[in-house]
């Protein structure tokens, strides 16, 4: 009896391993459409606000990398700048968002970072900052150190010796990290 107890239990979180993460993801892109649909009144066509905003969001996209609107958009971006609150949510946001996606991408130097040499303690990170002259630190570089199944990490000012630069890719090293190093 405890075998065939044993034997069910073992199915059913194999079972629950494998429709779990395409049960939130498809929850999760349910809750978006749904979301964006409501943002217009369309309710008799799904998915037509999905479309709509991603249309705008590439529209605005090809609309502001041409010559003649660029001087239009940074005007704009140095006016959001001169206000207190403002500044730091959109400069903050864009950073972020830049560092994962655009022409600026700041996580692509995946590094080991030796943490305590007496223990052979490594973590996996990005380098953010190469040079740190500016804040009047030398020798040292920025490590951002994501932590895993979560979406936050530290920053890390460590001596340049203490890394060690990765031949793999950015997004092979993020997966790693941010599933506890269980991805295959």
């Amino acid at each position: 009896m405890n075998r065939l107890i044993t034997a069910v239990f073992k199915y059913l979180v194999r079972g629950l391993i494998f429709c779990a993460p395409i049960g939130v993801t498809i929850y999760v892109l349910i809750a978006s459409f749904q979301w964006l649909d409501n943002l217009l009144p369309l309710d008799h066509y799904p998915g037509v606000g999905m479309a709509i905003v991603l249309a705008g969001l590439t529209l605005t996209g090809y609309i502001g990398s041409s010559f003649i609107v660029k001087p239009i958009f940074f005007s704009l971006e140095k006016l959001i700048t001169k206000l207190p609150l403002v500044r730091i949510i959109y400069s903050s946001l864009k950073d972020l968002i830049s560092a994962f996606v655009g022409d600026k991408k700041k996580f692509n130097q995946p590094v080991l970072v030796l943490l305590n040499k007496e223990a052979s303690l490594y973590k996996l990170g990005f380098i953010t900052q190469q040079n740190l002259d500016d804040l009047g630190i030398e020798e040292k570089v920025a490590v951002y150190l994501p932590h895993s199944y979560n979406f936050s990490g530290d920053l890390y000012i460590v001596p340049r010796e203490n890394v060690t630069m990765l031949n793999t890719s950015a997004t092979a090293i993020m997966k790693f990290i941010v599933s506890g190093g269980v991805v295959e």
